[in-house]
């Protein structure tokens, strides 16, 4: 047998600490004794054994008890009970408690060795089960982190496809107008190439912007450097910006702020989820409609909405609309340039904090984008001011 098995005899009588140990050490075991059960748990949170031999009758402390403490320190030791005849009963009670087996008085040292024998082999077998267990979990979780790294692989790899199909069609028109000059074809349109071209320049540095934030918020981690933000006060900032552009446009813009809500963020955040989600609104609601923002707070978290009157979103549109570069026929045909970006940052933003973010809308009904985003607590900002760093990681 291996020389690295431990017993320990848990029993007060030393006549059967002495047998059991002249029985088991030639075996090779590590024999060690205690006469009391308090004595027997104190060598155990000690040393490492693989069997204990535990005398169901003690003074003090009693074998029914030890057996419990024992299982508490080592949950996988295996214990087999020393009973004598009277007590044969009680030692079947053992083991519905969790010992092995029992061994009854008088016994000898074949009898002993039997016993012990089969109860090292029935942990060894427990033990080489929860290893093998362990594998396949261990197993299980690399083929769930190979299959993830798949899926990512894939989704990095239809994105970059992605991109350089839309930034393809921008650079493809602007070399081609400045080819036609080039070659001397276009003497009359030459301005309007050159207005075209100029045109579609904007358009590739819009969607290198967008795919800039975008970037830079999929970077976001714990240790950004976060402060205490007024929601309700970006909103306003935003919407003071928008606001020249709307009435232009004959669309009224209205905001409501219940309540002024902080939280935990990067401001820059902030403010291109509202503009994001206002300047949209704006641009798909026709003159004579209204977009409204509000913001307020319920059981710790941030409550946001931007509710238009403008085209809305077809019910098979709606799950794909924060898809990166996806953008409806009906937004299409309202505005012809555009990144297909603007949603989907959103929703990054929102998620990178925690939050979520909803849209309930109907073709040519309008649309409504709910959101939630956690509230920060007393204790934060209290840090914040003391100059403490929030959201860092050592």
């Amino acid at each position: 047998m291996e020389e690295d098995i431990n017993v320990l005899v848990m029993d007060d009588e030393r006549g059967i600490r002495e047998g059991c140990r002249r029985a088991l050490t030639p075996l090779g075991y590590g024999v060690d004794v205690a006469e009391t059960g308090v004595a027997g748990l104190r060598k155990l949170r000690e040393g490492a054994f693989d069997l204990v031999l535990l005398d169901l009758m003690m003074p003090g402390m009693s074998g029914m008890e030890a057996l419990e403490r024992i299982h508490q320190i080592d949950p996988e030791i295996v214990v087999i009970i020393i009973t004598g005849y009277a007590t044969v009963e009680a030692a079947v009670k053992t083991i519905k408690r969790g010992a092995y087996d029992f061994i009854s008085k008088p016994f000898t040292a074949d009898d002993l060795m039997l016993v012990v024998n089969q109860g090292l082999e029935h942990r060894r077998l427990s033990l080489e089960t929860k290893r093998l267990q362990a594998i396949e979990e261990d197993a299980k979780e690399l083929a769930r982190a190979k299959a993830e790294l798949e899926k990512l692989d894939a989704m990095k790899t239809r994105f970059m496809l992605t991109v350089a199909h839309e930034l393809r069609a921008p650079v493809a028109a602007i070399q081609g107008y400045l080819g036609l000059i080039l070659d001397g074809y276009a003497s009359e349109d030459r301005e309007e190439m050159l207005e075209s071209a100029h045109q579609r320049c904007g358009e590739l540095l819009d969607m290198v912007d967008d795919l800039l934030v975008l970037a830079h918020i999929k970077e976001t981690t714990p240790r950004t450097k976060k402060t205490t933000v007024s929601v309700a006060t970006v909103l306003e900032e935003v919407g003071s910006l928008l606001k020249a552009g709307a009435e232009r446009k004959g669309v009224t813009l209205s905001l409501e702020i219940p309540s002024r809500p902080l939280m935990l963020a990067d401001q820059e955040h902030l403010k291109q989820l509202w503009t994001n989600l206002l300047s949209n609104a704006i641009k798909y609601t026709p003159p004579g409609g209204s977009v409204a923002a509000s913001v307020d707070e319920k059981d710790g978290q941030i409550l946001g909405t931007v509710s238009d009157t403008g085209i809305g979103i077809a019910a098979d549109d709606l799950p794909r609309i924060f898809e990166e570069f996806y953008r409806t026929k009906q937004a299409k045909d309202i505005e012809g340039h555009g990144t297909g970006l603007g949603m989907p940052i959103v929703k990054e933003i929102i998620e990178t904090y925690g939050g979520t973010i909803e849209v309930d809308s109907e073709l040519g009904e309008g649309t409504t984008f709910a959101f939630t985003l956690p509230q920060s607590s007393e204790p934060e900002h209290q840090a914040l001011e003391r100059g403490e760093e929030v959201g860092h990681e050592e």
